[in-house]
């Protein structure tokens, strides 16, 4: 084989060493003839477990589901679903067929793992939290996802292979619980000890209450009770029993999956700037050292005699690896007050990452030989997979690639052409963007000296890549032969596309480093947007004991400076003060706390997702730069080499999927206007200027009951007085202070039902917000009250 160019479409399903599979076929086949894993059934699975990982994601972020009624579910998952599935498995398991040196070669590329990552932070971290980190990072890089989403994936693969697979799901989960997890709660207990040295604790009871710990999940005692049940039952569930475990068993997947989605709500919003180099490390160490051990133990300690069960069980050990780590790691960190911000947020970022690397590794696991064609043929399907599900987030690209798919084929040279124009135009263009983006990111923050181009960018972004494919159909030399895009116009595409990826990364790499030197000390740590901002301060303006207020002075504002006069100031009184009323409505052009709450919520201007955004496809540029480089200066590329055309493809026509998890599922700017649409269009959502007789009966009591009991008490503990222009505003309040004071008082048990007891109390007419622009929202948003007597829904 002389170059990849090479790659032709013939003999794609006569190879002898075929061992990808075509459209049409069920199967994967190794060399032998002998089918290793379904890899056709891992696309749809993987669609199906994130696809409802994304349902439960959605519906706790539109807060359809509050994290208290999530807890319910979580309960059920825990406590009664999973218990029955491990119980009936463990009941009826063969032991005779188990092969006992895959589960201990697992286990000692678990431990090698977890006693890596334990030592390391002992000897990194500072000494403060260095226990705590030392215990719960290595349960993170060990313990997997093994039930919610690993069994799933295996269930896929393996359930027409290799169906004795399955079983090792419940035996290894349960072993690393019971020797590994107790290491790491001895450490979280030292560390709480060691914060709290009042509290004397032996030896003895710190090992004690890490034993307790280990017995009190209900993975560990199902097992022990389903391996005694083994015994006494002979493998055999009594059928009135068997039935009753089905109908629990079958409901854990999909609300196992589902719940995964509704604990990813807001984990995100606890990552800084400080935690992402421990993040990436632990991320690496799950995602890639561990698939890695336990292939290579596999390898080493397995005494498989058939050749191809030992590389199946290799390459089925390098699959278990890569499963994300478990949500019950969160659970551990939350229990001990200790880590949450890195182990929650390392939870979510490892379930997403985790889905390209299982895709992308299944493939190449069955692939034995170095034969162009497979390859060649291999490469195009997880394109196409790959455009098919990104052509929400990516369109264009996606399109030219869905269109090549089907165009390869054919023999019309002219379609071929007109797609390779439509196709590389956008793709070139998505890689200058991503330099154009840097580079825009450091004019933002240059704005007050420099006026943004903006025009030159739109058209050096969409021009320039389309100039650059027109010189290459003059200039290159056409592949008929070739199935493969990248190699279409042979060494003059693979040159054109390292030098628009080498400007795209010399661009974004000098952009950022000359706007983090620029940034005198600002953050962008936070990747929550709507945090409230430093340049907000509150003064008092008069009064003294009880009767004081505060009004609110933004520093960066010239206007609200300019308003806000201390002559203004002088004049308040506490008495004048008292006397002002509420403005009734006020606009959002001339109200100075519009104009201060509108810098609250568009201060940030989401700096730090477009940063993280710019890293992340930087990432992905060096990954094709080097995959261009490494083809036009070796003519003999390895097995490396194919897994880095693997991961470029998927990174070309999925890099979509970034931004939309980043950006798409936005709460304030995506999830809370398609929820307006849709209760708009449902008809939940009443025109305004209803009578009182339309007002919902729930929102009607939910009203009448704060107003009676509760309203007064609410005035004195969150209501303040607010500087507008020369006047004093009473009975200003902030949206997250009423959040936090019905969690309070009892009213509501979390966050999400505080948001919807007070979006009835604005529907019902107890609050609005001062511009009437926003519906109610746990955030830095101003309301205020509406006097009792023009309340609609007070009874008379």
């Amino acid at each position: 084989m002389d170059s990849y160019s090479d790659f032709t479409a013939k003999n794609l399903s006569s190879s002898a060493n075929m061992s990808v599979s075509l459209p049409g076929q069920d199967g994967l086949n190794t060399t032998g003839g002998t089918p290793s894993m379904s890899i056709s059934r891992l696309f749809p699975a993987l669609l199906e477990c994130f696809g409802i990982i994304l349902c439960g994601y959605i519906a706790g972020r539109a807060n359809i589901i509050t994290s208290t009624q999530a807890k319910g579910l979580g309960n059920f998952v825990s406590r009664f679903a999973l218990p029955a599935l491990l119980f009936k498995n463990m009941v009826v398991l063969n032991f005779s067929n188990v092969n006992w040196s895959f589960l201990y070669s697992v286990l000692i590329a678990k431990a090698a793992v977890f006693f890596l990552v334990c030592v390391l932070t002992l000897l990194v971290a500072s000494p403060e939290n260095r226990f705590s980190k030392a215990g719960l990072f290595p349960i993170f890089a060990t313990q997997s996802n093994d039930f919610a989403l690993g069994y799933p994936i295996v269930e896929a693969l393996y359930q027409t292979t290799y169906p004795e697979y399955l079983q090792y799901i419940y035996l290894v989960a349960p072993i690393s619980l019971m020797m590994l997890n107790p290491l790491g709660f001895i450490f979280c207990e030292i560390q709480k000890w060691r914060n709290n040295r009042t509290v004397s604790q032996s030896k003895i009871k710190i090992v004690g209450l890490a034993l307790l710990r280990v017995l009190q999940n209900p993975i560990v005692f199902m097992v022990f009770v389903g391996i005694a049940s083994n015994f006494i039952l002979g493998q055999k569930i009594p059928e009135y029993l068997e039935n009753f475990l089905d109908g629990l068993g079958s409901s854990f997947s999909g609300s196992a999956l589902f719940y995964l989605g509704l604990t990813m709500v807001g984990q995100t919003k606890k990552l800084t700037k400080g935690m992402f180099v421990a993040l990436i490390l632990l991320i690496t160490a799950k995602l890639l050292m561990m698939p890695f051990l336990c292939r290579e133990m596999v390898e080493l300690l397995d005494k498989s005699d058939s050749v191809v069960n030992h590389t199946s069980l290799s390459n089925y050990a390098f699959l278990y690896g890569v499963f994300p780590a478990a949500p019950g790691v969160a659970i551990f960190a939350s229990q001990f007050n200790m880590e949450v911000g890195i182990i929650t947020s390392g939870m979510v970022i490892s379930t997403f990452v985790s889905a390209p690397i299982m895709y992308v590794s299944a493939w190449l696991l069955t692939i034995p030989s170095m034969d162009p064609n497979p390859l060649a043929a291999a490469l195009q399907n997880v394109s196409f997979d790959i455009s098919i599900v990104s052509l929400i987030s990516l369109f264009i690209a996606c399109i030219g690639m869905v269109a090549w798919n089907f165009t390869v084929q054919e023999k019309d040279i002219t379609i071929q052409i007109l797609v390779f124009i439509f196709l590389y135009s956008s793709l070139y263009s998505t890689y200058l963007w991503t330099g154009f983006l840097s580079f825009s990111l450091f004019l933002l923050k240059k704005r007050e000296t420099v006026k943004i181009p903006i025009g030159f960018i739109i058209i050096a972004g969409w021009g320039v890549p389309t100039v650059l494919v027109g010189i290459l159909l003059i200039v290159g030399e056409r592949n008929n032969t070739s199935i493969d895009s990248a190699f279409f116009y042979g060494k003059h595409q693979i040159i054109t596309t390292a030098v628009v990826l080498f400007i795209s990364i010399l661009m974004s790499g000098i952009s950022l480093m000359c706007m983090n030197r620029s940034r005198q000390g600002s953050s962008y740590g936070v990747l929550n947007p709507y945090s409230p901002r430093s340049s907000v301060e509150e003064v008092e303006v008069g009064g003294s004991g009880q009767n004081h207020i505060s009004a609110t002075v933004t520093q960066s504002s010239p206007e609200s400076s300019a308003q806000s006069s201390p002559e203004s100031s002088s004049q308040s009184s506490p008495r004048s003060s008292a006397q002002t009323s509420c403005v009734n409505h006020c606009s959002a052009q001339t109200c100075v706390l519009a104009q201060e709450e509108q810098l609250l919520q568009t201060g940030d201007k989401q700096l730090a997702r477009h940063v993280l955004l710019c890293l992340l496809l930087i990432v992905g540029l060096f990954a094709n730069l080097s995959s261009c480089l490494w083809w036009l200066f070796n003519q003999e590329p390895g097995r490396l080499y194919v897994e880095l055309q693997f991961f470029c493809a998927v990174f070309n026509f999925g890099q979509g999927f970034i931004c939309f998890g980043i950006f798409g599922l936005d709460k304030h700017l995506i999830i809370l206007p398609f929820k307006r649409r849709l209760e708009f269009f449902w008809g939940r959502k009443e025109a305004a200027g209803h009578t009182d007789a339309c007002v919902p009966e729930e929102i009607r009591m939910t009203c009448q009951q704060f107003v009676r009991y509760h309203r007064d008490h609410c005035v004195k503990s969150i209501v303040k007085g607010r500087r507008c222009g020369a006047k004093i505003s009473t009975g200003i309040f902030f949206g997250c202070d009423l959040v936090n004071w019905l969690m309070q008082v009892g009213l509501a048990s979390d966050r999400g039902e505080a948001v919807v007891y007070g979006d009835r109390l604005l529907k019902g007419g107890v609050v609005q917000h001062i511009t009437n622009e926003f519906e109610f929202r746990d955030e830095y948003l101003y309301y205020r009250f509406i006097p009792k007597k023009s309340i609609a829904v007070e009874s008379h």
